[in-house]
Order: structure tokens, then sequence, then C-alpha cells
């Protein structure tokens, strides 16, 4: 496939998609290292774990890109959020995971509408991988008795 025969807008799925996998791997890096230093040893090894996923949806992304004729860019890094404590990290993740599942399934939903379907499953198993993320963090929280409020726009996809 050639960037001729892509729609602009997948275009566009596919360089905000790099901008937030850059930015979760930006966000679980720094979070590992606070983790160790409050001596959160657990944490840290699964935000290192996290980091190293983001890592590699991002590469899936890059390959995408140069597959498709284009130079991967990634416009818009999102500073990492800062916290007190490990709930407050969480909830960041959540937010952010929320933010890539609906940017995953919004371009997944495009896609198949102008009957795109090589991207469309592309940005459907990125989707589904996120969609794990979320449960995770979500999982994490709730061994912490923390019960989150999802928003509407999480609750259709959880």
């Amino acid at each position: 496939m050639r960037n001729a025969s892509i729609h602009p807008r997948t275009l566009g799925y596919l360089g905000r998609a790099l901008s937030l996998e850059y930015s979760a791997v930006q966000q679980y890096m720094t979070q590992a290292a606070l983790a160790e230093a409050w001596g959160l040893r657990d944490a840290a090894d699964r935000f290192r774990h996290e980091t190293v996923e983001e890592m590699q949806h991002a590469e899936r992304l890059i390959k995408r890109m140069l597959g498709l004729g284009v130079a991967p860019n990634a416009s818009q890094l999102r500073p990492a959020g800062l916290a007190y404590g490990l709930v407050e990290l969480l909830l960041q993740d959540a937010a952010l995971e929320a933010e890539i599942v609906a940017l995953y399934d919004e371009a997944t939903n495009f896609c198949r509408r102008i009957a795109d379907t090589e991207n469309a499953e592309f940005f459907n198993a990125l989707l589904q991988d996120e969609l794990q993320h979320a449960a995770e963090i979500e999982t994490w929280l709730e061994s912490l008795g923390v019960a989150r409020r999802t928003t509407e726009d999480e609750r259709a996809y959880f």
C-alpha cells in the first residue's frame, strides 16, 4: 500500500497514535523511576513492563507508517504527570489509556466505514491491547481499594 492510496485521516490517526504511545512510554518510564525512589519495587517493575509494551506499540506504528511510505512523526509528546503516590499515578494512567483506547476505537471505526480493512484490523489489534492495559490498571486500582468512577466515554469501552 502506498501513501497515495491512504486516506489522509488515516494518516492523521497514525500520527496521533504515535504521539500518544511515545507519551505513554515517557509516562510509564517516569513512573517506574518514581516508584523505585519511593521503595515500591514491584510497582516500578510493573511500570517498566508497561514502558516496554508501549514502546512495542510505537514500533508497530512506525513500521506501519514506513510500510505506507510515510515518514513517522510524533508531533505532540505530552509531559509525564508527577504525583505524590501510587494511586495518583495509576489514575493518570487510567486517563491516558482511556484516551488511547478512544483514539484506536475511532480509527478502527473510521477505517471500517471507508472499507479500509487492513488499517481497521491494524488499529483494532492495538485497541485490544490497550483495552487490556486499561483493565489491568483498573484491577490494580481496585486491589489498592480505589473504586474509580468511569466516565460515560470510558464505560463504552469497558
